[in-house]
């Protein structure tokens, strides 16, 4: 079949690249007189560029794009149905599925681990693993949950709601966005392959020193975030060209759904600040290949230079991950509530100084590290400043629900617990901005507890909640709402429970990304593992109630939430070119209850269903 062949084409390609950059690496060794032709570090990175690129050129890239560089005909992709999902296709819509199945996947993968680190914490001592093998579960089940966090709404939801929900036909450059996809699968498969070349050993932030000195599956580690990073990077490229020059007629600044602003200032943050991690790692690759010495402070190097190369990075990274939570959440809010979304100028205005601060916290991250004393009370300052727009937003939920005719779907529960699970996020965040309680908490199952709440509680949770109301677009196919609500009532009592207790045994000083602690902690490490046994089986509810409901669910129709935006007013799947004619904005997107208002119109042809009127009545419970 022609999906077959393209993914064997593309593997095939990709191991020949592989192997011919290992010749290349040794004959180049050769030739500069080295005495050892082979240097594994230095060998495997070389591979990996070789290969990665034969991997993409196979996948696709060659034939529907590359060939034109040099003047000869490209070919279109002759996938059909499911066939489309294992090909380099350039429809935002199946690269948005592509990306939300493929991170589905690496989050159940990367949730399994979590399972594995709490039966070795269920109780002090020893049982499953050494300590390497629990900092290699422990490290690998960060990162891959990191990515999650990073790519998944971004990818999924970003690809296949936002040229959707601004009436374009596709993103500004469809073969860039096809490729950010294919450049996917290679970091998974490296950052698996981790275990079997000694295992990570210095965390999902590989600190220097310990980071050049361990073994070759950090090299594995560096080159994976480097190519995730490009991806963030061409990622962010395209949202932001499509959200400034495709919008349809009509569809002003003022008039975007809310969930487009907030992945516009999310590629924004990805474009502009995914360099800092990208040079990080770069840095400690050339100290493990390079004999470079940016980190060693014998030679003169400093290892704090990673620490904030690194943190200027990723601490607007938590805001890549959160702003597009925030966006699902207010999306559903608005729509389940049958309310104009409340202070929409002032949310936006919250997301967009979310932005412009995010830029100068990140040292909060390093109150003990050693940095200058007089770098504290700035960057305390800044990081609770940040905490006035991040309120606005979290207030505009809360305005948008009051008084509203909730409609408690399943969407809408997860979109309200994103408010609740985020505020606890946002209360223990006080403490670890404040120098003299962040040095006591810092490392302790306090920070573990308090990012759970903030990414978990916050961005996944929206994560859940999206993929419940998007379903019925992508799928045409509705989903079991009882199975729904049994997923999300133990997901949310599981992860509250598993989170809110982890709180007390970090201010008493348990130690994180550690594989043993004092036995007067076993009672409370047994609840927290049980709580976390319950919280993972939640998710086999959810792949039982998504993987049935995509084969043998009742048919969808196009607008089951009876919303306004502009993706509900097509069919579900909607077609290849979205609309069967340009929509014309004429109004505000919520203006639920608004006498007359409309939010489009499709002058030259009907759509699916009705452009969104005025009316306040919702499917069900809405009334």
């Amino acid at each position: 079949m022609y999906a077959a062949t393209t993914v064997l084409g593309g593997t095939g390609t990709g191991l020949m690249g592989f192997y011919l950059g290992l010749g290349f690496a040794m004959v180049m060794r050769k030739l500069f007189g080295y005495p050892d032709l082979w240097e594994r570090d230095l060998c495997l990175s070389v591979g990996y560029v070789f290969g990665l690129v034969g991997w993409v050129l196979g996948i696709g890239l060659w034939g529907q794009w590359a060939r034109e560089w040099f003047g000869m005909k490209t070919y279109a992709n002759g996938a059909q149905g499911w066939q489309r999902y294992f090909t380099f296709c350039t429809d935002h819509k199946v690269i948005g599925i592509q990306y939300m199945v493929w991170f589905v996947v690496v989050f159940l993968a990367a949730g399994f681990m979590a399972m594995l680190m709490r039966v070795e914490l269920a109780q002090s001592g020893m049982q499953f693993f050494n300590h390497d093998q629990y900092n290699a579960v422990m490290s690998l089940h960060g990162i891959l949950m990191v990515a999650v966090a990073i790519a998944a709404v971004i990818g999924g939801f970003g690809n296949y709601a936002v040229p959707l929900m601004i009436g374009a036909d596709d993103m500004a450059f469809p073969r860039l966005n096809a490729l950010t996809f294919w450049l996917v699968p290679p970091v998974g498969i490296m950052l698996l392959a981790t275990p079997f070349l000694g295992g990570l050993e210095a965390g999902w932030t590989a600190y220097p020193p310990l980071a050049v000195q361990t073994e070759s599956a950090q090299t594995l580690f560096n080159l994976a975030l480097m190519t995730f990073g490009l991806v963030s990077i061409l990622g962010g490229l395209n949202f932001i060209v499509t959200v400034i020059y495709l919008r349809a007629e009509g569809m002003t600044w003022s008039r975007l759904p809310i969930f487009v602003w907030a992945m516009f200032l999310t590629a924004i943050l990805a474009l502009f600040y995914t360099q800092g991690i990208f040079v990080a790692l770069f840095m400690v690759l050339l100290d493990r290949i390079g004999g470079m010495s940016f980190f060693n402070e014998a030679n003169g190097g400093d290892p704090l230079l990673y620490q904030h190369v690194f943190w200027f990075y990723s601490h607007p990274a938590v805001y890549i991950m959160v702003l597009p939570g925030f966006g699902v959440a207010l999306e559903l809010l608005t729509h389940f509530s049958r309310k104009p979304l409340f202070a929409y100028r002032y949310a936006v205005g919250g997301l967009i100084g979310i932005v412009g601060l995010s830029g100068v916290v990140w040292a909060h991250h390093m109150f003990t590290s050693g940095m200058p004393n007089y770098l504290h009370p700035p960057f305390l300052v800044a990081t609770e400043l940040i905490s006035i727009p991040t309120g606005l937003v979290f207030l505009a939920g809360l305005g948008t629900i009051w008084m509203g005719r909730v409609w408690l779907q399943t969407p809408m529960l997860f979109a309200l617990a994103v408010l609740f699970n985020f505020a606890c996020g946002g209360v223990t965040g006080i403490f670890l901005a404040d120098v003299p309680t962040d040095i006591h908490l810092q490392d302790t199952y306090f920070v573990v507890a308090h990012f759970h709440y903030t990414i978990v509680g916050g961005e996944i949770f929206a994560l859940f909640g999206g993929i419940y109301y998007w379903f019925p677009k992508m799928t045409g196919r509705m989903y079991n709402e009882r199975l729904g609500k049994i997923h999300f009532w133990m997901m949310f009592i599981g992860f509250n429970v598993t989170f809110f207790i982890m709180h007390l045994p970090g201010i008493q000083g348990m130690n994180r990304r550690i594989a043993d602690y004092p036995s007067e902690f076993d009672n409370i490490n047994m609840v927290i593992s049980i709580a976390a046994f319950f919280l993972g089986s939640s998710f086999l509810v959810f792949f039982y109630n998504i993987i049935w409901s995509w084969f043998r669910g009742p048919a969808a129709a196009a607008n089951p939430w009876r919303a306004r935006t502009l993706e509900w007013q097509t069919s579900s799947p909607p077609p290849h070119d979205n609309f069967e004619s340009p929509p014309v904005i004429k109004g505000h997107p919520y203006d639920y209850g608004v006498p007359g208002s409309v939010h489009a119109t499709f002058p030259m042809g009907a759509a699916h269903a009705p452009a969104g009127g005025g009316g306040g009545g919702g499917g069900g419970g809405g009334g």
